[in-house]
């Protein structure tokens, strides 16, 4: 265990919560997933070359990058468990191609992460935040993409004392006993849900929160509303970053900003394309 990381067992299980997302999974959702990246890089951009998702969670945009063409896709992740469901994901929609590779590793293992060259591409949505060295682990994703490449990240939002507080909440939830977690969950969603139900009834649109959870799925990258909640009161460790440290840190490495899409003063990611200079 080195510098950084929590131990185990204070960690957010994410791979349990993307193993259950898993069991929605349906066309709708990946085609939701693959417009989405698509969208965000541009049509075509992946079609022939290489792509790296680290961090790779569900393997859902992994998934997409093959579907869009990608020439190889290399995917990884810390968590065991995360790298089962991507290696599942391979075998269900492109068994015994070798162009997708799923591998267990680590963002912030220099010894790891000289084995895996350059990539055209290198995708890492919602995860460096969550490596307990944020800053080290923007730094080393800075090597694994080649000259001219892009670099499409998803950073949590610097709420001042509001993230603060979140990150008091979320890493009294890893603290809990397993039996005590969803109470505690579901204490803090229920007036989070309660909150957005008043905002739609104020507008006399009652089926707009409906909606919300029904159709979830599109806009928001292919992903379940349930599952994102859990991530979110769950998810730690946690740190955050407001777009101008984001962008001053890439710069300062020979990058420009192609595309920025942030959430305001509200919370959730802030999403970053780059591209290195040739």
């Amino acid at each position: 265990m080195y510098a950084g990381r929590e131990p185990s067992d204070r960690r957010f299980e994410f791979g349990s919560n993307w193993r259950r997302f898993l069991s929605i999974l349906s066309e709708e959702r990946i085609a939701e997933a693959t417009a989405s990246l698509e969208t965000k890089l541009e049509p075509g951009a992946l079609a022939g070359v290489s792509f790296l998702d680290a961090g790779s969670g569900s393997g859902l945009f992994s998934l997409a990058a093959m579907r869009l063409g990608a020439e190889r896709v290399h995917s990884f992740d810390y968590d065991p468990e995360s790298v089962g469901c991507t290696a599942e994901l391979r075998q269900r929609y492109f068994p015994d191609d070798a162009r997708w590779t799923v591998e267990r590793g680590d963002v912030l293992e220099p010894a790891f992460l000289e084995g895996l060259g350059q990539f055209d591409v290198v995708y890492s949505w919602g995860v460096l935040h969550h490596t307990g060295d944020m800053w080290r682990a923007l730094a080393n994703v800075d090597r694994l993409v080649a000259p001219g490449g892009l670099l499409y990240i998803a950073i949590y939002n610097d709420q001042g004392a509001r993230s603060r507080v979140w990150r008091r909440l979320k890493k009294l939830y890893n603290a809990l006993p397993a039996p005590l977690r969803l109470p505690y969950l579901v204490a803090i969603a229920v007036p989070r849900e309660l909150l957005q139900l008043v905002r739609h009834l104020l507008r006399l649109d009652p089926m707009g929160y409906v909606r919300a959870w029904t159709e979830y799925d599109r806009g928001s990258r292919g992903m379940s509303r349930w599952h994102d909640i859990v991530d979110w009161i769950g998810g730690y460790p946690y740190e955050v970053a407001t777009p101008d440290e984001v962008f001053s840190f890439y710069r300062e490495r020979g990058y420009e900003l192609r595309d920025l899409e942030t959430v305001g003063r509200g919370s959730g990611c802030n999403q970053y394309v780059l591209r290195k200079s040739a």
